[in-house]
């Protein structure tokens, strides 16, 4: 297994950035890679990724969602294995840190090279930059779901 930690600070609320990040219909607007991602109950999610020309399927269950704290998820069907979590810490009333924590298994030659040169890193990164991007242009999430798991 290998591991991803990265973090942003996003001049929104943490009640803005964390709703925003349980609307995972939106994420191919800012994530590198990830094609489409259908919410298919309150805990599970399906998605289509291509990243280096490699597509993947698999669906994600929600393990923990906490409102304004986390949302933490394994893959649970498909051709990837990950699992992670996202938090959200308040800095101040309008800046929010959020930070990412993955644990991923690289699947065949070419995922693991990308995996030693620090291809998921550097991605995981410029998503999060995406984020900010996307979050702060709007200045409002896009919708919300504050139900807890």
């Amino acid at each position: 297994m290998s591991q991803v930690e990265e973090s942003i600070e996003v001049d929104v609320p943490v009640r803005t950035a964390y709703n925003q990040w349980t609307q995972f219909e939106s994420f191919p607007e800012f994530m590198a890679g990830v094609e489409r991602v259908e919410q298919r109950t309150d805990t599970l999610t399906h998605w289509v990724t291509k990243v280096g020309g490699v597509e993947r399927e698999f669906d994600a269950e929600i393990t923990e969602q906490i409102p304004d704290e986390r949302v933490a998820w394994t893959t649970v069907n498909g051709e990837a294995k990950q699992a992670g979590v996202v938090t959200f810490h308040r800095l101040r009333d309008t800046t929010t840190k959020v930070m990412l924590q993955m644990d991923f298994d690289p699947q065949g030659v070419a995922e693991s090279a990308g995996d030693k040169l620090g291809f998921v890193k550097r991605q995981a990164a410029g998503d999060l930059r995406r984020f900010k991007e996307f979050i702060e242009r709007r200045g409002q999430e896009t919708g919300a779901w504050r139900g807890a798991v």
